[in-house]
């Protein structure tokens, strides 16, 4: 696939001068395993350096903004708004699906809509964008493409504890308790992501992944309190 460099630099608001830059930022892992030669390397230490700029940005951002709030709130808004379901829905809107390199077995699997991989590319290209542009740029496209939201998290209480919101609302509704159960789970040991499927019986009503059983739980849990 020809990396389309001009159409990102549209997409990011920026000129693209480091193209090996942005490209291993799109390049899943996945794609190493049937190009052993290829030259540029994943884009696994870009999502680490991206997550700790956007842990840095939201951080400031939520601390400036809501002055009177305690440290517990602000660390809940935090994580409603750099959870996987979030960035993801980001990465959709903004289109850097299309840009991924993917290994045939991950694009059947339709790994350019999912959201783990969606969300890990948000913090990858934030984590280049860091490296060519450097942080006052970063905080200006993460406030434009990310947290023109937070407001509404936070008027709506999406940054509740998801799981005990989502358990309150199935038995007024349903009557049923949720369940959660592992749908399936990749890496080594020390570093597995897991992807968590939560029931009410028999159905799924949502998924979440992360790199605790816990974390996956929350996403699944608001993932099926967006669907309801």
């Amino acid at each position: 696939m020809q990396f389309d460099s001009e159409k990102l630099s549209q997409t990011l608001k920026t000129p693209i001068k480091n193209t090996d830059l942005f490209i291993t930022a799109f390049t899943h892992r996945s794609y190493l395993n049937e190009h052993p030669n290829y030259p540029n390397p994943s884009n696994e230490r870009l999502e680490f350096l991206g997550d700790a700029v956007l842990q840095l940005l939201s951080s400031e951002y939520l601390y400036d903004k809501y002055k009177d709030s305690p440290e517990g709130d602000l660390t809940n808004f935090r994580a409603a708004i750099v959870c996987t379901p979030s960035l993801a829905e980001e990465s959709k809107r903004l289109g850097y699906g299309q840009f991924l390199l993917l290994s045939n077995g991950e694009e059947a699997n339709g790994g350019r809509d999912r959201e783990y991989i969606l969300a890990n590319t948000f913090e990858a290209v934030l984590g280049a964008l860091y490296t060519e542009r450097g942080l006052k740029f970063c905080r200006e496209f993460v406030q434009r493409e990310l947290f023109y939201k937070v407001e509404e998290i936070v008027k709506k209480e999406r940054y509740k504890d998801a799981k005990s919101k989502f358990q309150e609302i199935s038995q007024e509704k349903y009557g049923l308790t949720p369940s959660y159960e592992v749908i399936e789970s990749w890496g080594a040991d020390h570093e597995k992501t897991f992807k968590v499927g939560v029931y009410l019986g028999k159905n799924l009503k949502g998924e979440g992944t992360g790199k605790s059983k816990q974390k996956a739980e929350q996403q699944a849990a608001v993932d099926a309190l967006d669907k309801i």
